[in-house]
């Protein structure tokens, strides 16, 4: 039987002979599901009745993570391009409007807007991706399927779900995916503007800890002064962005003090 090697950080590796977990079987369980999820991520191909309904293409995918792949579909169309790229992944995460990703973008200081005029500037510059001509190049029953920086992009977001002990995929992966991805235009857009790989996984982390810490803290009130209503959607969004700003502010600080000393190096 092949043998693969698994590297694992030394505390958890430590935490796992102690726990005397069977390794083995639980890697093969865990890539055997990854496996399944890839394939069927690289064998997709969608038209126009697929995207009314993608549970049974994505079926580990969210509920906004599927609106965002239909939205995706439906912005490279509309551009008319061969393909569904990493550009439209990130042009759907946008359109959306309302997901962790977005959240995680503001926490790292980058702002929609200037993600979204990125992307518009990418599709004036794109040769056959605009006016109508380009529209009905493909037609709208034409069968889509994802660019080789996509699909690569889409096997990282599961890659980083399992990774992250999770059994559902959402748009925070689909964000840690889009900029792992080292050739898309998303990857290009996002590192450009700050999104470090490693920098962003932490950020995420940080923001679905946030997130189930904020919704415990207003289970507890509701139940506790039932008279007292829960917090706006904005306000909510206010207070996790505000966390998770704290939770990055150390990593933040340690980054400008590398920059500042390379500078200083680079003068010298």
């Amino acid at each position: 039987m092949p043998k693969i090697n698994v590297y694992l950080p030394d505390e958890l590796a430590e935490a796992v002979k102690k726990a005397g977990v069977p390794v083995s079987a639980v890697c093969q369980r865990a890539l055997e599901q990854a496996v399944r999820r890839v394939t069927a991520i690289r064998e997709t191909a969608l038209n126009a009745s697929d995207i009314d309904d993608l549970t049974a293409r994505f079926p580990h995918f969210t509920a906004r993570a599927r609106t965002v792949i239909k939205l995706s579909v439906e912005q490279a169309r509309a551009l008319g391009a061969a393909e569904i790229g990493t550009e439209h992944l990130l042009g759907g995460l946008l359109a959306e409007g309302g997901n962790l990703a977005l959240q995680v973008l503001g926490v790292l200081e980058i702002e929609r807007e200037e993600v979204r005029r990125q992307l518009d500037r990418l599709s004036l510059e794109t040769p056959g991706t605009s006016g109508s001509s380009a529209v009905s190049a493909t037609g709208d029953d034409a069968e889509l399927t994802f660019s080789a920086s996509a699909a690569a992009a889409l096997e990282m977001t599961v890659t980083d779900a399992t990774a992250l002990g999770h059994n559902y995929i959402g748009c925070e992966h689909l964000l840690l995916g889009l900029v792992a991805e080292p050739d898309g235009a998303a990857g290009h857009i996002l590192r450009g503007l700050g999104a470090e790989p490693r920098l962003t996984r932490r950020a995420v982390s940080a923001a679905l800890a946030g997130y189930v810490h904020l919704r415990a803290q207003t289970q507890a009130s509701t139940a506790s002064t039932a008279s007292t209503p829960s917090p706006a959607p904005a306000d909510a969004a206010s207070a996790l962005s505000a966390a998770l700003r704290e939770e990055l502010r150390p990593i933040l600080r340690r980054l400008e003090r590398l920059e500042e000393h390379l500078s200083l190096a680079e003068e010298a």
